[in-house]
């Protein structure tokens, strides 16, 4: 008797595994759900990208740590600090900020509460595009990018022109409209430090309004079974002014620096700042914006981040080096340009590399 012909496996077609996915409306946090011990192919990085994951050996330096309720009595000496961190590392954690830590916590559980609701709630909000100022997606750039990462993200515009706060999901409105308030708060501080940090007086960085275009997005890492094989989030920079991150204590996120990729390692109370795209621009590159990524979470509990990123309210304003930060020993180093194309071609590209501030360099 002839033995059977094994038929052929079909190839596999990444568009189509793609798009059943995202039709799912479930994000990652569906696929665990449902049980799965191995991850979808479309989710597997490229070796390069793998390679470069694995630990480093040897003690890790850390970000800077600035206490924001030094300003009474060393306002200089806090003005140098943040100045010394937004143009090395591009990354610093803040405490006493003066939000009370009860918000904190609860910001990070409405979060996770509107993640953890059921897939039906969740989908009624997952969408690519943010019409209603409110949208529930798996990936950014699922369509784009060469592999996907492992996260889930509610996106909410807070300015200009916030979103219609009865549009928020019920389980998460209050919280994120009393963090949208404090975010404003301790972001318009921290941009007139950094505008001291150029020399400048304090209220030129925040006279742009740089804060006045705010998006904040929820982000959910969902345990992964290969955490070997992709990344929580891709290494990018962010493309606006100023990023204001809160992280529970899970871990994971990481800043490339000039000994290598280290981690931002959660510290209980504090917020993590980053310097943008815009704002290395704006400074003449006095400021450094830093490549970061979120490493796939191995613990059996979810990783939960909120970012604000803020922007300017008016797209149409042309923004480039500022005039006072320029001379003939050091002239502008990017062209003038609007908000609109800059953001354009951030979103025109998947989130890997810097190329964003080179395609505007002079």
């Amino acid at each position: 008797m002839s033995s059977p012909i094994a038929t052929p496996s079909p190839p596999y077609d990444r568009l189509k595994a793609v798009k059943q996915f995202d039709e799912t409306k479930a994000g990652v946090k569906g696929l665990i759900d449902s049980g799965i011990k191995t991850i979808p192919p479309f989710f597997i990085h490229p070796q390069e990208t793998l390679i470069d994951l694995l630990p480093r050996s040897g003690p890790e330096p850390e970000i800077p740590t600035i206490d924001l309720s030094a300003l009474e009595n060393s306002r200089a000496t806090v003005v140098e600090q943040i100045r010394f961190a937004a143009s090395t590392v591009g990354f610093f954690q803040v405490i006493n900020h003066g939000v009370p830590v009860d918000l904190l916590r609860r910001v990070i559980g409405a979060v996770k509460g509107f993640h953890e609701s059921p897939a039906e709630k969740r989908a009624e909000v997952y969408r690519r595009e943010m019409g209603t100022g409110v949208s529930y997606i798996s990936n950014v750039d699922l369509f784009n990018s060469k592999a996907a990462s492992w996260r889930d993200t509610i996106q909410i515009k807070m300015g200009p022109g916030a979103v219609d706060e009865k549009e928020i999901p019920e389980v998460c409105r209050k919280e994120v409209m009393e963090w949208d308030k404090e975010v404003v708060r301790v972001g318009e501080i921290l941009l007139g430090l950094l505008s001291e940090g150029l020399g400048l007086d304090a209220g030129r960085l925040p006279e742009m309004g740089l804060s006045q275009g705010r998006v904040m997005v929820g982000h959910y890492y969902p345990f992964c079974p290969q955490p070997n094989l992709t990344v929580g989030l891709n290494s990018h920079a962010d493309p606006g002014a100023l990023t204001v991150l809160l992280q529970d204590h899970i871990g994971g996120l990481q800043v490339r620096t000039q000994q290598g990729w280290i981690h931002v390692k959660p510290l209980d109370g504090a917020l993590v700042i980053n310097i943008g795209d815009l704002l290395q621009i704006i400074s003449n590159e006095e400021y450094k914006s830093a490549d970061h990524r979120v490493l796939a979470n191995p613990s059996n509990e979810p990783r939960v981040s909120v970012a604000v990123f803020l922007n300017p309210g008016n797209r149409e304003k042309l923004f480039g080096p500022l005039p006072e930060l320029t001379s003939t020993e050091k002239p502008a180093l990017y062209r003038d340009f609007t908000l609109i194309e800059f953001l354009t071609r951030f979103f025109k590209k998947e989130l890997d590399g810097k190329s964003l501030t080179n395609y505007f360099r002079k």
